[in-house]
């Protein structure tokens, strides 16, 4: 029986692809750099910020990362400020929510965004004190694909790993979810693609959101 759900944040919940684009590429430019098309910020996230950092440096040419510490400096201050630019909620997001929690199931995020911005997105866009944990990238605990996060959060809701579905977009979060003993859910309206889920053994993949509902219909009822 399930008894939680834990969401990855980026290409999960919402799409948040534009933010770390606007970001990235004022910082590239701030660079003298080559601004990045936003597609392929897509693929610089899912590994937390110093990750999408060293691949957006990278794909502009600076495969030395030489100017790695400036644009850590450059991003950060510029997310700060503009991490809700062009956010928003994925369709069906909301309604699927509100029938998981009718049903007591406990709900959390888990993202590699930086913590601060995590809670400040997923406030803004839900709701302060929607979701029953939310947690982003925060020192002492490390960034997945490490279980211990999404560990954490299944002691702290007093429930199994088995009894989580772990729900994500990208290669990092299937193994983050398979690392716990939870069960993977890999969602097709985000980041990547059914080929990288499959291949780190999601072990549902859902096109909808409603979808996610009858996993826990068919598992619960």
């Amino acid at each position: 029986m399930f008894k939680a759900a834990i969401f990855d944040l980026d290409g999960t919940l919402a799409d948040t692809v534009d933010s770390m684009a606007y970001c990235g590429n004022r910082a590239l430019k701030e660079l003298g750099l080559p601004e990045q098309p936003y597609e392929e910020y897509k693929h610089f996230a899912g590994d937390g910020v110093d990750e999408l950092i060293r691949r957006a440096l990278a794909a502009a040419g600076d495969t030395k990362f030489v100017h790695f510490d400036e644009m850590g400096k450059i991003y950060r201050e510029y997310f700060s400020r503009d991490c809700m630019y062009h956010v928003l909620p994925y369709d069906g997001i909301i309604d699927m929510l509100e029938v998981l929690k009718e049903k007591g199931i406990k709900t959390a995020v888990l993202s590699n965004k930086p913590d601060a911005q995590a809670v400040d997105v997923i406030e803004t866009l839900f709701g302060k004190g929607y979701f029953d944990h939310i947690q982003g990238q925060r020192e002492g605990i490390p960034r997945k694909p490490s279980p211990e996060g999404a560990l954490a959060i299944a002691e702290k809701f007093r429930v199994r790993p088995g009894e989580c579905l772990y729900l994500g977009d990208t290669d990092t979060d299937m193994k983050t979810g398979n690392a716990a003993g939870m069960y993977t859910v890999g969602v097709l309206w985000g980041f990547r693609t059914r080929e990288e889920l499959e291949k780190n053994h999601a072990m549902s993949i859902v096109e909808k959101p409603w979808e996610i509902l009858e996993l826990v219909k068919r598992q619960n009822d």
